[in-house]
């Protein structure tokens, strides 16, 4: 079978910085009141600035590294967005129309669930179209749009989950080869708690005309079971993600999650016996950057010299209120 490498990454961040007092809202000591707690700092994305923007901004420098390199064909394009401007076309053709990417790439797929770990499940779809002989290399997107467009506005930013989110935006290019290695990914598939967290707009639906502001609802009394499920489903996948490749959580070298809150934080690493150094996060300076959140922490690792080479690096998330989780290991 063909060995699949993670062999680049690239993040963008917006300009603008976000303090806590452009918000007002309480904190409390309730399940709901640490799920929501707030980082010192996110950004927002301009108000004219699109997902295809933030993508052009992250990938274009990494495309023309490896162009360097002489290697950036793109074979595959895979995009998750958080907020999708486009109703029906999705974002992917758009982005590789802007890059210039030629010739066009045969895949381009728009994958609209796995949220907070959409970058896993992506490194996974793309690796095995490559593995399979489809293609040879891979683009894939993480676009984290919200924070500024929706939680942001005058009705919702007052409230208590409105401070939490940050925009930002990570991509990775895959390729054929062994020089940094996808060792395996396994995900899991929640279906039952698909309805559990979803747009609340009082009684119709997000497109028809009506009062209120659209805002993202979880159902009546799940937050508590939600925080129960994220606290087990990131140690349960990066876990048996070890078990298949031989080895311990606790010899990690590098751990690099979804960053909900602190609490998650804190809770995955010691589940897994992870060193709080290994795990590497972003939460205090961008927020939770939902599926944006990894690519963004590993390119930022990158660049201050925290990944040396034969590090094992474990990707891991979960999505949503838990319908979707993964993990994914790399030797550096």
């Amino acid at each position: 079978m063909t060995p699949v490498s993670l062999v680049d990454v690239g993040s963008y961040l917006p300009e603008r910085t976000v303090g806590t007092d452009f918000y007002a809202n309480g904190d409390t000591e309730t399940a709901e009141g640490l799920m929501f707690r707030a980082p010192a700092f996110r950004r927002h994305a301009a108000p004219d600035e699109t997902a295809t923007d933030m993508v052009e901004k992250a990938a274009r420098p990494m495309l023309e590294r490896l162009r360097a390199q002489g290697d950036a064909q793109v074979d595959i394009v895979l995009t998750n967005v958080a907020l999708p401007e486009r109703a029906f076309t999705g974002a992917g053709a758009d982005i590789a129309a802007r890059l210039g990417l030629d010739p066009v790439p045969e895949w381009i797929i728009d994958v609209h669930n796995s949220g907070c770990a959409s970058f896993v499940y992506m490194m996974k779809i793309a690796r095995r179209i490559i593995e399979g002989g489809g293609a040879r290399s891979a683009l894939i997107c993480s676009v984290q749009n919200m924070a500024g467009q929706l939680f942001a506005r005058p009705d919702v930013r007052t409230r208590k989950h409105a401070p939490v989110p940050g925009d930002g935006c990570g991509v990775g290019f895959l390729r054929a080869g062994d020089e940094s290695p996808i060792l395996d990914v396994v995900s899991y598939q929640g279906v039952e708690y698909a309805n559990d967290m979803n747009l609340s707009v009082e009684t119709r639906k997000y497109w028809e005309p009506g009062e209120g502001e659209i805002d993202i609802g979880f159902s009546d009394g799940k937050v508590a079971q939600i925080v129960a499920r994220g606290n087990q489903l990131v140690p349960q996948v990066a876990t048996e993600l070890c078990e298949r490749i031989g080895t311990p959580t606790s010899d990690i070298d590098v751990f690099i999650t979804n960053q909900p809150n602190q609490m998650f934080l804190q809770n995955w690493r010691e589940a897994l016996g992870v060193k709080p150094e290994r795990h590497l996060d972003t939460f205090h300076q961008y927020g939770n950057l939902f599926g944006a959140g990894i690519p963004v922490t590993l390119a930022q690792a990158r660049d201050e010299g925290k990944l040396r080479k034969g590090d094992l690096v474990v990707l891991s998330g979960f999505a949503h209120a838990g319908d979707f989780a993964a993990a994914a290991a790399v030797r550096w």
